[in-house]
């Protein structure tokens, strides 16, 4: 972004000449020049200058012409009701947006009214619901690095959900990264380019940020005024740094007038309602980098083909409310290693399944669950109106129900969740004493406060409901005493209350009657009385406005003061929601519970939870993988299914290790501590990579990373280079993951050739998946049995696919071809003892062919597959010729 975006270029030249209201804008301009400002004029934001052009053209609106004494330029401006729409906009385009509000009554000054930016709108420090997704986090990061050690911090402003942890490699950071998907991230001024981009993706609005945040001590300082000791909560200096500049960052972004508090009578900035951070290690949770979760759709389809809900998350997501949605969300990003706490889940989800009434009952009640968790975050920020707190107290009235509802529970997690459902009775009564049923919208136009909580306001409401009673009145009363029956009483913004007389009957105006205003068919008057009850109206319903917003304001603070009570309900809330949410799935979709333990992954009828909902059968499949069968090379035809088989297995072990019953007549994993995905075809040609080349450096990714404990998904390695190199890469990697990495591994492969390298190797078996074929058609079972798969009917696929019959035709003429050389092949090795066959005379030069044969009886054909042999004979003849 540009440096001073708003800051108008040619008034900077001429500074002493602006006007005072521009000179303003300037400053502003100058003091957030990372950032687009918006102005407050009256009703609008406007924007000026070169801004202007910019602004007009990003969202396609007006760009008019402002005119003052140094001159005429260009102004822009959107209404600020409809402000989030277009700020939506300046965020998808990159912008950092501030808000510059008017922070002063315009009555009281005779100058130019003073405006302060009261919050940096960012994409990862968003807080407006209208801009955030309610089932997911939105997190901005921070990344450090010191003495070769990186630090990451990461923080959803909307929730108060804060996160920090450190690794040795920036892959592992970007790993990390990667679980949370920042839409934002700062790093330290002179930071490496390679490692931002490295550690996040292109989406990610990767800069800078003030070099005095990330220093150590103003870092330390700032995490403990938050948390307290960051010596106790965080294991590295990098990670308090990262912490403490990212809490700069969004202490930054929530701007605030000069001597702002927050509702807690905090210092301007502050986020009193950040009460935890919660530093981890990668190891204490599955990891699934971006390359699992994708090729595995836990969240998101790799095509644009089809149900956007056809993912992991959309077939398992049953829970009743936001919270519960985007707990669930963290929960598959994150599967637990530990297999005491995957028990305690297992055993909450268990109880949920068998009690029909109390699930029933139970998401009932949460579905009248509001995100109480952004809630509180907008209470504590002073930017929640009355009806946010209506909000918070429904939610609380649930708790108490919802309680009784799950009283007779017995796991130790519900019941642990059960104590942490805080009633907050004190919280709920203040809402319900003080705020209406049906507030307005509006926290400064009266109608909040319910009455009798407070005896002034409830004086100056009756002084004011007095009054206009009277003025009710006053109608008829002047009617019945003046005589004129087309007499009215009216009011408006500008004149006030008037009592209206038509023009025919001025001459029965009574002399008490003072003129207010003169119309074209009428006079409008007034008389003493009704001017004392007007002033009277008057001061009353101002004060009581006044008042009424002191009030709202104080019973916000109070609330805002139990912020950390209200988030462990919310996450209590949260957590049933998801552990309800996995029973009503196992329950109604005939899931098992998993066997947690042991050794390897077995699964006896597994089925892939996705695709089974979106076909009308499924044939399910057993799988096991353990110490003894670490290695299975999968083979069989297209379309087959062992892509869906090796994702199947993955999916089963991933919600196991979440705490899920799984698809599968019975199931038990022993937990692992990642999943390696090289699946499917992909490319980066904007990044000059091709298909082959991402292929490969997902494959090195994981020969480097992955551990005995791991599992492992390949599919068709070495796919994207000649035959020979596809079938020298795919062997040389199937004995390097059996002999040095001992993962779990599911490799499908059509080169059959791997399926003898299976037989050699102790820990290797072969797999296939059986199908009958005829020239015309082929027939899959979608069985997964042991051994080696005999064909791959490529070209009956093909004709199924639609290609046209001519092509089909002469790749079966081809075909035939093919394997006639290989039976030709097959035939001279046998017959030929130690010597292989020579070429005819004729087919090379004069004294070639001795040359030819020398070397021919140098290579040890007899050891060679049909295929290799006769490649080995082409290129020896091809060098001699």
């Amino acid at each position: 972004m540009d440096a001073a975006l708003g800051a108008p270029e040619k008034m900077a030249e001429n500074e002493d000449e602006l006007t005072p209201m521009m000179s303003q804008y300037f400053e502003l301009c100058r003091e957030y020049d990372d950032s687009l400002v918006l102005f407050q004029v009256g009703d609008f934001y406007e924007t000026f200058c070169e801004a202007a052009e910019k602004t007009a053209r990003l969202l396609e609106i007006a760009l008019t012409q402002r005119e003052d004494s140094t001159g005429t330029y260009p102004m822009a401006g959107i209404p600020i009701d409809n402000a989030e729409s277009y700020i939506e906009t300046l965020l998808d385009a990159g912008y950092r947006v501030a808000v510059a509000d008017q922070v002063q009554d315009p009555e009281e000054t005779t100058t130019v009214v003073d405006r302060a930016v009261t919050r940096i709108v960012t994409p990862g420090t968003l807080t407006e619901d209208e801009l955030l997704d309610t089932d997911d986090n939105n997190f901005v990061a921070c990344l450090t690095e010191d003495y070769e050690r990186y630090g990451l911090a990461l923080l959803d402003v909307s929730t108060g959900d804060f996160y920090a942890t450190s690794a040795r490699r920036t892959g592992a950071i970007a790993d990390e990264v990667s679980r949370f998907a920042p839409a934002e991230a700062i790093v330290e001024p002179g930071a490496a380019d390679e490692t931002a981009t490295e550690c996040f993706d292109a989406d990610c609005l990767v800069s800078p940020y003030d070099a005095a945040a990330f220093e150590s001590e103003a870092a330390r300082e700032r995490v403990e005024s938050y948390f307290g000791s960051p010596d106790a909560l965080l294991a590295a200096d990098a990670e308090i740094r990262a912490c403490g500049a990212l809490l700069a960052y969004a202490e930054y972004t929530r701007g605030g007038a000069e001597g702002d508090e927050t509702e807690s009578g905090g210092e301007r900035g502050s986020l009193d309602y950040l009460n935890h951070l919660t530093r981890y290690e990668p190891r204490e949770y599955m990891l699934l980098d971006r390359v699992a979760v994708s090729s595995l759709e836990l969240f998101e389809r790799r095509t644009v083909h089809g149900d956007a809900d056809v993912t992991l998350l959309g077939v398992l997501d049953e829970t009743s409310c936001a919270l519960g949605s985007r707990t669930l969300k963290d929960w598959l990003r994150r599967p637990l290693l530990e297999s005491d706490r995957i028990e305690a889940r297992l055993d909450a989800v268990e109880e949920w399944t068998h009690d029909v009434r109390t699930r029933e009952e139970a998401r009932d009640l949460l579905r009248e669950v509001y995100d109480i968790e952004r809630l509180i975050a907008r209470i504590s920020r002073g930017r929640a109106n009355a009806r946010d707190l209506r909000s918070l107290k429904a939610t609380l009235d649930v708790v108490p129900e919802l309680k009784t509802a799950i009283a007779d529970f017995e796991s130790e997690r519900l019941v642990e969740l059960r104590d942490q459902l805080d009633e907050l009775a004190d919280v709920r009564d203040l809402i319900a004493r003080a705020i209406r049923e049906d507030p307005a919208r509006e926290i400064t136009e009266g109608d909040v406060i319910e009455r009798g909580y407070d005896d002034e306001l409830d004086e100056l409401r009756e002084t004011e409901r007095e009054g206009k009673a009277w003025i009710d009145d006053l109608e008829a009363t002047e009617r019945e005493r003046t005589g004129i029956d087309s007499l009215k009483v009216g009011h408006n913004s500008v004149h006030g209350y008037y009592i209206e007389v038509t023009n025919p009957n001025l001459d029965s105006v009574p002399d008490d009657y003072e003129r207010r205003q003169t119309l074209k068919n009428s006079e409008r008057f007034y008389t003493p009385e009704l001017k004392e009850r007007e002033d009277e109206i008057l001061r009353a319903e101002n004060r009581a406005d006044d008042l009424e917003h002191e009030l709202f304001r104080d019973v916000r603070s109070t609330v805002a003061a139990e912020s950390e009570r209200v988030q462990a309900v919310a996450d209590a809330l949260a957590q049933l929601d998801v552990l309800a949410a996995l029973g009503e799935v196992a329950a109604t979709r005939d899931y098992a519970r998993p066997d947690i333990g042991g050794d390897g992954i077995h699964v006896e009828g597994g089925r892939h939870p996705v695709v089974e909902r979106t076909q009308d059968s499924f044939v399910p499949n057993d799988a096991h993988l353990d110490s003894d069968d670490t290695f299975a090379v999968v083979t069989g035809p297209n379309m087959s299914g062992k892509s869906t088989y090796m994702r199947q297995v993955a999916l089963i072990t991933v919600l196991a290790q979440t705490g899920s019953f799984v698809p599968a007549a019975s199931a038990r994993i022993a937990p692992v501590d990642r999943i390696f995905t090289r699946v499917g075809a992909s490319d980066d040609i904007a990044g000059g990579r091709s298909t082959f080349m991402v292929e490969m450096t997902e494959l090195a990714a994981i020969l480097e990373s992955a551990t005995d404990e791991s599992l492992v998904l390949l599919d068709e390695v070495g796919r994207g280079t000649s035959t020979t190199d596809g079938l020298a890469i795919a062997r040389a990697v199937t004995e390097h993951v059996h002999d040095e990495v001992g993962a779990l591994t599911l490799f499908a492969t059509h080169h059959h050739e791997l399926t003898e390298t299976a037989d050699d190797l102790p820990r290797a078996f072969n797999l296939h998946f059986a199908a009958e074929g005829t020239d015309d058609e082929v027939v899959f079972d979608h069985e997964v049995r042991r051994g080696a798969a005999t064909a791959s009917y490529g070209v009956q696929v093909a004709r199924e696919a639609g290609v046209p019959d001519e092509v089909v035709g002469r790749a079966r003429e081809l075909l035939a071809e093919a394997e006639s050389a290989d039976v030709e092949v097959d035939a001279d090795i046998d017959d030929g003892a130690s010597d292989p066959p020579e070429p005819a005379p004729k087919a090379i030069a004069d004294g070639a062919a001795d040359e030819l044969a020398e070397r021919l009886r140098e290579v040890d054909v007899a050891t060679m597959t049909p295929l290799e042999a006769m490649n080995e004979l082409a290129e020896l003849k091809r060098d001699v010729e």
